[in-house]
Parts: structure tokens; C-alpha cells; sequence
């Protein structure tokens, strides 16, 4: 029998948001599936099962491609959600195959690896400019100062969004982002309903002038792209770009600012880092392992699986817990500890499997050009106040981190 996580797991407490780790520890040590009512899902803990389960293909991002809602015992969203299912559920994060399987094909040919190597330049120039800037004013906030602008304007760069309508991106995204928390609430349905209306009317006019005058851009090359016949539809096309500018930032923002924090709060290892600039790659690593961007990822159980003798039925919704999992001692020595020069690091922040974050590449490189250009131009930086931590948990992030140059 699976255990429960009664008074352990609360999402909704701040206390828990603040610092969910010592409760993931007493998750993992009740076993290996534990049931938790709240959200209706079954809560799994260790490495070992979340990186298996990515990788299971009796589990899925949506069900729809094989039942309908009712033959899945669930009920239907309600009608008034609509603009969000829709742009949604056309994104290739939220598909399973076939239909995932041919669009990642097709954005894997306009989203080449070259294509992003190409744009390193452009992104280690940027970071060096908002980063100067920063510096010059004495500091200021981290997050809307260099944490936010920069992601935002290398995948806006990189779309093709003119440089006048890019303020526009990020409220829109963490409207729509709101729905990935556990039991969002109607006034976070409607302001994401909302911001998937005005988003997906915005880039239909853009997808619209592109077909006319094609560009340089990755919406031209999403529009061209076609393998064996198939394009992307129009709808498909608007949810990929959705999917790739909102996905394109919103870890590399939070994973900036907690990645920050968690060296100021470690004052030996950001000295070791400010002493040897080399140890940056493996630094990248382990502050997305330490405070996971991404805490949370869910998925439908398809056709009935067995973990630890427990049977979790078809239907059945489980919470793989990335954020437990990378503190996991079994796989990790020490997990509670920040070590900029941990060799062994499988963390599963950009997730595995089929749904594995195509945009990792580009994330790695603009996280690397931040922390290059403020370790490099500010070597005194330091924290000016504690942060406060935002309430939501799947996404895990802070609501800014004022900072000063000594």
C-alpha cells in the first residue's frame, strides 16, 4: 500500500515553496509512490523512478491521442478554457506520437544546433552590455536587470520578433505559465485564456508577413521547414512558437536567480568560482541541480504501470518530482550541498525521454555568457537584500534579487 503525504507536501504553503528539500527527503524515505488527494496524483520521489518514467511510453504528456476524456474517467475543460487548450495542447511538450514525433522533426530542422551556435556571439555581447550597465548603476535587481532581458531577447532575436513588440512576450508568458501549477485558480485561467488569445492573435499576423517576406529568422524556418510532405499547421506553428519563446526563458530566468542566490549564499563557493572562471560549465550544472527551475513534471498513466508493488491505474496522474530527484543520495553524494565542482551530475532539470528540452543547448550558452560577464564585470557583486521567494512552486523562481557592486 502507498503511503500518503499528508503534512509533508503543501505547495501551497510558503514555508514549503521557500524550501521544499527537507520535505522531499521525508517524502523518499516514506517509499518510492506516495498518494497525495489534494492535486489528485501520485507524488514520485526518486531519481531512479522520474528519470524510468520520463522514458515509459504507458505514460504521456496528453491521452487524447487514445481515449477520449470520458473513456479516461476525466472531465472535459470547461469550454471558457478553450484558447488555452488549444494553443496548448498543440505544442509538441504536450503531444505524444505520432504527431510529436513529426513536430519536433520538423523543428529540428529549422532549430539546428548551428543555428543556435550562431547566435553565441550575439548572446555573450548582449550579456555583457546589461551586465555594464548594471555595474554603472552601482547594481539593482538581477532578475529584471539581466535574469529577464536576456533569454527574452536572444529567442525574440532569434524568432524574428521586432524589437519594439518584445516587452510584450514576458507577461503574456507567465500569464499562460500560470495554468502549470498544481490547481490553478479561475482568475489565473482567465488571465491565461486571455494572454493565449492576444498571444496566438499577435503571431498569426507575424506568421502572416513572414510568408510574405521570408526572413533570416527561425519563423521563416519554421514556416519552410517540411519532411516528406508534412508541414507544421498553422496551428502547430503558433503553439511551437509559443512553446519556444515561453520555454526559452522562463527556466533560464529562474534558474539564473536561484543559481545567484544559492552563491550568495555560499560564499566559499563563489569565491572558488571568481577565483577559476573555468569552473563555470560544471557550475552551470550543479546550481540546476541545487534549486531546480523546474520542480515538477506531470504525466497521464496510459495503460496501468507497478512501481514498488503499488499499481497505479490508467488514468491515473503522477507528479515526478524533479526537484527531489536531484537531491537524490543515491545518485548524488551529498545532494544537499552546492559543489561547483561535482564531476557526476545526471540531473534531469531539462527533463529526458522524448520531452527532452530541445532548447537545452541554447539555455546552457546563455547561462554561461551571464555568469561569464558578471563574474568577469562585477567581482564584488553582492546581495543588497533577502529575496522573496514567488508563491509559485512547479515554477520555481524568486520575484527579484536587488544586488550591489562593492
Amino acid at each position: 500500500m502507498a503511503a500518503a503525504a499528508d503534512h509533508v507536501f503543501d505547495p501551497w504553503d510558503p514555508a514549503f515553496v521557500a524550501d521544499p528539500y527537507p520535505a522531499y527527503a521525508e517524502l523518499r524515505a516514506r517509499g518510492r509512490v506516495i498518494r497525495y488527494e489534494p492535486s489528485d496524483q501520485w507524488l514520485v520521489p526518486h531519481h531512479a523512478d522520474v528519470s524510468a518514467l520520463l522514458r515509459d511510453r504507458r505514460l504521456g504528456r496528453t491521452y487524447l491521442h487514445r481515449f477520449t476524456h470520458e473513456e479516461f474517467g476525466r472531465t472535459p475543460p470547461p469550454p471558457e478554457h478553450e484558447p488555452f487548450h488549444t494553443l496548448n495542447d498543440h505544442g509538441m511538450l504536450d503531444l505524444e506520437p505520432p504527431d510529436h514525433t513529426r513536430i519536433r522533426r520538423l523543428v529540428a530542422k529549422a532549430f539546428t544546433p548551428r543555428t543556435v551556435e550562431r547566435l553565441a556571439p550575439y548572446v555573450h555581447r548582449l550579456a555583457g552590455e546589461l551586465v555594464a550597465t548594471l555595474v554603472g548603476n552601482g547594481g539593482g535587481d538581477l532578475l529584471t536587470d539581466v535574469a529577464e532581458p536576456l533569454p527574452v531577447a536572444v529567442i525574440a532575436e532569434l524568432l524574428g520578433i521586432p524589437e519594439a513588440d518584445r516587452p510584450l512576450l514576458r507577461p503574456w508568458s507567465a500569464d499562460i505559465c500560470g495554468m502549470y501549477e498544481l490547481n490553478p485558480s479561475e482568475e489565473t485561467a482567465a488571465r491565461a485564456v486571455r494572454a493565449s488569445v492576444e498571444f496566438s492573435g499577435y503571431l498569426r499576423e507575424l506568421i502572416a508577413a513572414r510568408r510574405a517576406e521570408p526572413g533570416e529568422d527561425l519563423v521563416s524556418a519554421l514556416i519552410a521547414a517540411h519532411d516528406e510532405g508534412d508541414r507544421l499547421t498553422g496551428q502547430e506553428l503558433v503553439s511551437t512558437v509559443v512553446l519556444l519563446l515561453n520555454a526559452a526563458h522562463e527556466a533560464t530566468v529562474n534558474a539564473t536567480v536561484n543559481g545567484w542566490y544559492a552563491l550568495f549564499r555560499h560564499p566559499g563557493q563563489l569565491a572558488a568560482l571568481r577565483a577559476d572562471h573555468s569552473l563555470v560549465p560544471s557550475a552551470i550544472e550543479e546550481l540546476l541541480r541545487y534549486d531546480t527551475p523546474l520542480q515538477l513534471f506531470e504525466r497521464w498513466v496510459l495503460d496501468d504501470i507497478e512501481i514498488d508493488g503499488t499499481t497505479i491505474p490508467r488514468g491515473s496522474e503522477v507528479a515526478l518530482l524533479f526537484g527531489s530527484a536531484n537531491h537524490d543520495p543515491a545518485v548524488f553524494a551529498d545532494p544537499g550541498r552546492l559543489d561547483l565542482t561535482r564531476a557526476e551530475n545526471p540531473h534531469i532539470s531539462f527533463s529526458a525521454g522524448i520531452h527532452y528540452c530541445v532548447g537545452a543547448p541554447l539555455a546552457r550558452i546563455e547561462l554561461a555568457a551571464s555568469l561569464t560577464a558578471l563574474l568577469e564585470r562585477a567581482p564584488t557583486l553582492a546581495l543588497a537584500a533577502e529575496p522573496e521567494r514567488r508563491p509559485n512552486f512547479v515554477m520555481r523562481g524568486l520575484r527579484g534579487l536587488g544586488v550591489e557592486v562593492r
